[in-house]
């Protein structure tokens, strides 16, 4: 194999498909990024079992030479190193040739490097995914979808299922569920799209990556689910990651649908105040705030700490319906909530000092959120 490359698109590439290895892989080969070149593109992939990325480099783009190739191969390069080094070249061109034994040579301007290279023919198949039916979903949307659910999702490996986030497509409308059993979160969007599908749960951490790949203007991103791997494409880029096994639990149940006391309150407003009382509660390393309603028809936020002492706040409402409110809850959750919520003002609805507290935009009904409170004394 021998190719000279613009170093800016192989940089970019290597970026992109450097997210799927692992930082402690279980066989040596998966510490690597595969090349394949031939005379059409260059393709980097690489992998972790759980994701696989494979980029595309054209060898032309347009009027533009991007690559020339003087013989198309194939190695495995060790990532950790190749990923650096990239980085670091003095010329924007790279000269990559893969000798016997895949001994590789790098040049470029006035460096040499040589890498041991390792027999592609070891590093893993890629799944084999039949694109017949594909869900097309704009790329800033599906980037907000992921923000404002991942954050609920579990982070202990005890319950793998709930470390996902559950995508169901029925009758047009896609929905995005995280839970920990503490707090939930929830994202519909309506799509244009005759496919039905349900439980399927991708880690929130996977999500969080790929949220990264997708670009800030508005690309298309085609996802094609599969038995157990979903598939997302994104400009030259595939995204392969597994589906986690198990049946995500049924969290209808726990939401309530009436309320004893409402609140309508400035989204900023009651963010800033609580962000001020979870200053107090963080240094007492238990999060937590209260919120109680009063009879001007305000609210007050406080915390406490024994040591530093009190934070309390008193905010006015837009709207105040229904029962007096003394409730105490994790400002961090909440805090994570509302800084995901794209709406000037919110709903907080309540149905009882141990029932779980539901957050909606006011704006739109495509979001909610579930937070349980704390019992506390005093």
């Amino acid at each position: 194999m021998k190719l000279t490359i613009s170093k800016n698109e192989l940089n970019d590439a290597i970026q992109q498909v450097a997210k799927a290895v692992s930082a402690r892989p279980a066989i040596p080969i998966l510490g690597g990024i595969k090349f394949d070149v031939n005379h059409q593109f260059v393709t980097l992939t690489a992998s972790d079992t759980d994701i696989s990325i494979q980029s595309f480099i054209s060898v032309e783009q347009g009027d533009k030479i991007i690559a020339q190739i003087d013989k198309p191969g194939s190695v495995v390069l060790p990532a950790k190193f190749f990923v650096e080094i990239v980085k670091k070249l003095p010329s924007d061109q790279v000269m990559i040739e893969v000798r016997s034994g895949f001994q590789t040579i790098i040049r470029s301007g006035s460096s040499e490097i040589q890498m041991v290279g390792l027999d592609p023919e070891e590093f893993p198949v890629l799944p084999s995914i039949e694109q017949n039916d594909i869900l097309q979903i704009p790329g800033d949307l599906i980037k907000s979808m992921i923000r404002q659910t991942i954050l609920a999702a579990s982070t202990s490996e005890q319950t793998p299922i709930l470390t996902g986030v559950l995508w169901n497509l029925h009758d047009s409308m896609l929905k995005f569920i995280a839970t920990d059993r503490h707090r939930l979160a929830s994202r519909t969007t309506k799509v244009d799209s005759e496919l039905n599908f349900s439980n399927i749960v991708i880690s929130a951490k996977t999500l969080n990556e790929l949220s990264r790949l997708i670009p800030d203007q508005n690309t298309l991103v085609d996802v094609v689910v599969a038995d157990n791997q979903v598939l997302f494409k994104v400009d030259n880029i595939l995204f392969y990651t597994r589906i986690l096994d198990g049946t995500y639990p049924d969290t209808s149940k726990i939401i309530p649908q009436v309320f004893e006391t409402e609140l309508v309150l400035d989204t900023k407003n009651v963010m800033d105040a609580i962000d001020r009382a979870y200053l107090m509660s963080r240094e007492e390393k238990t999060n937590i705030v209260r919120l109680a309603t009063l009879d001007d028809g305000t609210i007050e936020i406080s915390s406490s700490s024994t040591e530093l002492g009190r934070v309390t706040e008193q905010l006015e409402v837009k709207q105040l319906t229904g029962e007096p409110l003394r409730i105490a809850f994790n400002s961090k959750y909440m805090l994570d909530v509302l800084k995901v919520i794209d709406s000037e003002q919110l709903f907080i609805g309540f149905s009882g000092a141990m029932r779980p507290i539901i957050v909606k935009p006011m704006d739109h009904p495509y979001s909610m959120y579930v937070i349980l409170p704390y019992r506390t004394t005093g």
